[in-house]
């Protein structure tokens, strides 16, 4: 069974989300635990999601399995904001995940960096061991309508990204940004984006800094820019006219009383801070800060409506595309589940003509050994055709399933581990 238990900018505010959002460090921590406590699943955790997919057995109190471990995993006390999560199951769980494939689930509709955080959470779970065939497959299919959304429709035209809503928020506050100074913390792949398209705009100036140096030094080089450790992030603060920040920090980098002595050297300079991190990196008392404006990952839905009635006039396109491949998928799964029936039907089958035959060749002595084989092949090719037209229907994609149960019975098979 596919259970799908996810907490997004739909059922809860950034304050809530960003409790059980999981940094690149903790994950693999996080899929060994899960992969001991249900066998296979994969976590995707991104600024505005933080979701479980679980490929398990059936068992009453999954759900409530599957809350106990989050909150176990990110400290939380026992009942708090599960009434935040959603859960899905099977075919409208693989819509959900197709849907956050293609962007028409987030926050800034058809954004991209969604297609690339859906692949990674998968590689981190192959690399942690926690994902099966089942899930692989599902993941793989949902990379490839990430894909064709972008391809085939207009979905991610029209630039709604998250970085290029906050460019246009850094516009909308400031003005010309051609001569500003842009501070990047963090050298993930959203703060790259977001440089990228800030620099796009005409500024030059970039600095860089993250909790390993190296890494602002590689983005800064990319950037012409210039890296600096984090130890110098006030310095760098007063020099900033522009901040972004992703640093995926479990506490905040940036505190209100570090921003007023910040503000207090820079001669009335404003300071526009886009927070697009989760947990947040930014404390949000900063907001009452003269002359700082702060924006957090809530705050980018205001500034996408404009042009988000064109994207959502390509939603019918690309649902069209995620109906056609959960179609399949699910066609492909129902055939998955018959395999340990047709597994046990060939297995019975085999036995019993093993017997059979040796029993005839025991009473057979004088056969050559031509001929023993000769009648080996034709009760081989006997139990095949006769299995052909069975096992056809039971990997049939659209009614397999329903033979299942029949064929266990007709055929004598211990339902214990069934497949149904």
């Amino acid at each position: 069974m596919l259970l799908l238990a996810t907490i997004n900018q739909k059922t809860a505010p950034v304050d809530v989300r960003e409790r059980f959002a999981f940094t690149g460090d903790e994950l693999p921590r996080a899929l060994e635990r899960l992969k001991a406590e249900f066998g296979h699943g994969l976590i995707l955790s991104t600024c505005n999601r933080t979701e479980i997919y679980l490929d398990v057995r059936r068992w009453p109190d999954i759900k409530a399995k599957a809350l106990a471990f989050l909150r176990d995993v990110k400290g939380l006390p026992p009942g708090e904001f599960d009434d935040k999560f959603r859960f899905l199951q099977e075919a409208a769980a693989v819509r959900h995940l197709f849907a956050v494939a293609a962007g028409t689930e987030s926050q800034v509709v058809g954004e991209t960096e969604i297609l690339g955080q859906v692949r990674a959470a998968f590689v981190t779970a192959v690399e942690a061991d926690s994902c099966n065939l089942y899930l692989s497959r599902l993941f793989h299919r949902a990379i490839r309508v990430g894909r064709r959304a972008r391809s085939e429709t207009a979905i991610g035209r029209h630039g709604l990204s998250i970085s290029a809503t906050a460019v246009a928020l850094a516009r909308r506050t400031l003005g010309d940004l051609s001569n500003l100074c842009v501070l990047v913390i963090s050298a993930g792949e959203a703060g790259k984006l977001t440089a990228q398209a800030l620099r796009d705009c005409g500024i030059n100036r970039m600095l860089v800094t993250s909790r390993k140096l190296e890494r602002a030094q590689a983005l800064a080089g990319e950037l012409d820019g210039e890296a600096l450790p984090l130890q110098a992030l006030p310095e760098a603060l007063a020099r900033a006219d522009i901040v972004i920040t992703s640093s995926g920090s479990p506490s905040f980098l940036i505190d209100a009383a570090m921003l007023r002595d910040v503000m207090a050297r820079r001669d009335g300079r404003e300071l526009v801070v886009i927070d697009i991190a989760v947990p947040r990196d930014v404390e949000p008392a900063a907001r009452e800060i003269d002359r700082v404006h702060l924006f957090d990952i809530d705050d980018l839905q205001s500034v996408a409506e404009s042009n988000r009635r064109r994207r959502l006039q390509e939603t019918d396109a690309v649902d069209a595309i995620i109906d056609e491949e959960a179609r399949r998928f699910l066609d492909w799964a129902r055939s998955l589940r018959s395999l340990p029936t047709i597994a046990a039907i060939r297995h019975q089958a085999e036995a019993l003509r093993a017997v059979e035959v040796a029993r005839t060749l025991a009473r057979l002595p004088d056969l050559s050994e031509e001929e023993q084989r000769r009648i080996e092949a034709l009760s081989r090719a006997l139990v095949k055709k006769l299995l052909h037209s069975p096992i056809a229907r039971l990997k049939s994609p659209e009614y397999g399933h329903l033979y299942v149960r029949a064929a266990r019975e007709l055929f004598d098979i211990d339902n214990s581990g069934t497949d149904s």
